[in-house]
């Protein structure tokens, strides 16, 4: 009797804990039963109009802001057809002014922009040092045992600076005869008179 009361005791358990499992399942499926297929559809539509309609008030604003930025800058459009021409040149005047400083303003904007972009460069370059991950550069595969300056020697080889040198003719640079001729006074000279103006002078 001792045992069949412990089986019982033992199937009863195991009929609470089935009973339990069950109506936590029944409770679930009953919270699932909530959300059905269509009210989910339903759901899904009505986020998706949202989102539009919030992103449509989104662009709206961007253009608008844009809009205000473009006439902040740039000013109201003049009437130009019925102007004469010391306005036409007041009005060039106005808009390259306004030009000069939007371009000064832009140059001044990029090299802050590339100054931020060198600074936040060094500053990775030392986390990375401190963390002790440094960047290996990449290398050139060399073999080690060719010779490193055979191309200079070969290059060195080829461009011989006795071949290179340009021949000059005598002829090129040798006198005529008309220029061969000495002046008179040599001449005279030579052959032991004196000149002219030497004979004056003495």
């Amino acid at each position: 009797m001792g045992d069949d009361e412990k089986q019982a005791e033992i199937d009863r358990k195991k009929a609470e804990v089935r009973a339990r499992l069950e109506a936590q399942a029944a409770g679930k499926k009953a919270k699932k039963g909530f959300m059905t297929p269509e009210r989910k559809k339903k759901l899904r539509l009505l986020l998706r109009k949202k989102a539009a309609e919030e992103l449509k008030k989104e662009q709206e604003r961007k253009a608008q802001e844009r809009r205000m930025v473009i006439d902040e800058r740039c000013g109201q459009p003049k009437d130009l057809e019925s102007a004469s021409e010391d306005t036409l040149k007041q009005i060039c005047k106005e808009y390259f002014d306004r030009m000069y400083l939007c371009e000064s303003q832009k140059y001044d904007m990029e090299f802050e922009v590339r100054k931020r972009d060198f600074e936040i460069n060094e500053l990775n370059i030392a986390v990375n040092d401190l963390r002790g991950k440094f960047i290996k550069p990449t290398l050139k595969k060399v073999s080690k045992y060719e010779n490193k300056f055979a191309k200079l020697q070969k290059k060195a080889a080829e461009f011989n600076f006795r071949n290179q040198l340009k021949t000059v003719k005598k002829k090129e640079f040798s006198m005529d005869d008309e220029e061969q001729k000495k002046p008179d006074w040599a001449l005279g000279a030579k052959e032991g008179e004196k000149p002219a103006e030497v004979e004056a002078a003495a």
